[in-house]
């Protein structure tokens, strides 16, 4: 199960997708005088001058907790590559869906507190799990064309 590189792959993105669900995914900043005015979390916006979270961007965490339990599902279904081959794309799919929303939330956050946005470098972790989820992918299409072309031997 761990020898194979697409395994690899999959524990990679599901790390980086449980990372990005701890950490923060961007800043607002003022306009006028370039004060940090809130920090955007997965989970909540924590609006600076008393701390108080605004858990407005639920749906960016329920879509990583989703998508890191569909990787973590896929390394377990090694078995099953037909299946593990559609839950992995299906997990890319939705780490597209994930930065619709995200930009969403942008546009409504900089409107409502009049503000810029400043993403941080772990927004990018998404990115990088639905790369590695398109490599992971390519190995099980592989791996099930081979197993095929074996059968045919038999």
């Amino acid at each position: 199960m761990l020898q194979r590189i697409q395994t690899i792959y999959l524990l990679l993105a599901a790390a980086l997708c449980f990372a990005c669900l701890c950490l923060p995914v961007g800043s607002l900043v003022a306009n006028d005088n370039a004060e940090t005015v809130a920090v955007m979390y997965n989970l909540w916006v924590s609006v600076m001058p008393n701390h108080e979270h605004v858990y407005a961007p639920w749906a960016l965490f329920v879509l990583l907790v989703i998508v890191t339990t569909g990787y973590s599902s896929s390394i377990i279904l090694f078995k099953h590559r037909p299946v593990q081959a559609r839950l992995t794309m299906l997990c890319c799919l939705l780490l597209v869906g994930w930065y619709a929303v995200y930009g969403a939330f942008i546009y409504s956050f900089c409107d409502r507190f009049e503000a810029s946005f400043l993403p941080t470098p772990w927004a990018a972790f998404p990115a990088v799990a639905c790369i590695l989820g398109y490599l992971a992918f390519r190995g099980i299409i592989r791996d099930e064309a081979l197993v095929r072309s074996l059968d045919r031997l038999r």
